[in-house]
C-alpha cells in the first residue's frame, strides 16, 4: 500500500482525475447510491479517505452523516483536517491514521474506492476485505471501485488514451504504463466474488465501468 508523501499527497486531486477515467461520475453515483440506502445520522467508513474530497461531497449530500476516514498516509489525512476545517466539517469526521486492521467501529457502510489495486492478492486484499467486514453492522453497505483485468485486448490502451485526452502528460502516461504492469493487482470478476465470499460479503453488483475500472457494491452477509 502506498503511502503518499509530500508532494505526491498536495497533487494528488489534480493528478487522479487524468488517471481514472470517469472519477467524478463514480464518486457521484457512489453518493446517490448512498442516499437511497442510509437513514440520517448513519456512519459511513471511508476506506484509504485521502485528501477527504469522498467526505465532502457525501457531508454535503445529507448533513446528519458522520464519517470516519482512515488512511495510512499521515500527510494524506492532514490535508483532508484542513479541508474539513474550511468546510466546516471537522465535527463530522474521526481520523484512523494507520491500518484498517486496528479499527474498531461499527460502521452503516462503508467506501473503499480505487485502494485495493495497491494490494497484491497473496493475502493483503483478503486482510483488507476481511478488516471492513469486521467493522460493518449486520445491514451495512460496501462500494468498492478498484483497477481490473482489462476484458478486451484493447481496453488498457483505449484507458491510457483516454487519460491523455485528460491532460495526462507524456512522462505521466510512462509512469501510468509501468504502474499497470509493474505496481497494481487488479483482480477480475471472479476472483474478487471469491475474496468477498470468503469475507462474508455479498455477491458483487457492478454499479460503474469506464476502461480498466469498475464499482461493485455487496452487503454485508
Amino acid at each position: 500500500m502506498p503511502h503518499f508523501q509530500g508532494d505526491e499527497a498536495v497533487n494528488y486531486d489534480s493528478r487522479i482525475t487524468k488517471l481514472v477515467p470517469g472519477y467524478e461520475l463514480l464518486h457521484q453515483l457512489t453518493a446517490a447510491q448512498l442516499l437511497t440506502l442510509l437513514p440520517d445520522e448513519s456512519t459511513i467508513l471511508i476506506v484509504g479517505a485521502g485528501t477527504g474530497r469522498d467526505i465532502i461531497e457525501l457531508a454535503n449530500a445529507n448533513e446528519s452523516w458522520h464519517f470516519i476516514a482512515q488512511d495510512v498516509s499521515a500527510d494524506m489525512l492532514d490535508i483532508a483536517k484542513a479541508q474539513f476545517t474550511e468546510h466546516g466539517l471537522l465535527s463530522r469526521v474521526t481520523f484512523h491514521y494507520g491500518e484498517l486492521t486496528t479499527l474498531d467501529a461499527p460502521v452503516d457502510a462503508a467506501l473503499c474506492l480505487l485502494v485495493m489495486h495497491f494490494l497484491p492478492d497473496n493475502g493483503d486484499k483478503n486482510t483488507l476485505l476481511q478488516a471492513i467486514r469486521r467493522n460493518i453492522l449486520s445491514s451495512g453497505v460496501v462500494f468498492i471501485a478498484d483497477l481490473v483485468v482489462p476484458e478486451t485486448q484493447f481496453e488498457r490502451e483505449a484507458q491510457l488514451a483516454m487519460c491523455r485526452t485528460l491532460g495526462l502528460t507524456e512522462i505521466g502516461e510512462q509512469r501510468m504504463r509501468h504502474n499497470l504492469s509493474h505496481e497494481f493487482y487488479p483482480l477480475n470478476r471472479i476472483r474478487l466474488a471469491e475474496l468477498l465470499e470468503t469475507s462474508e460479503l455479498s455477491e458483487p453488483h457492478t454499479y460503474f465501468k469506464a476502461l480498466g475500472f469498475s464499482g461493485i457494491v455487496c452487503h454485508a452477509l
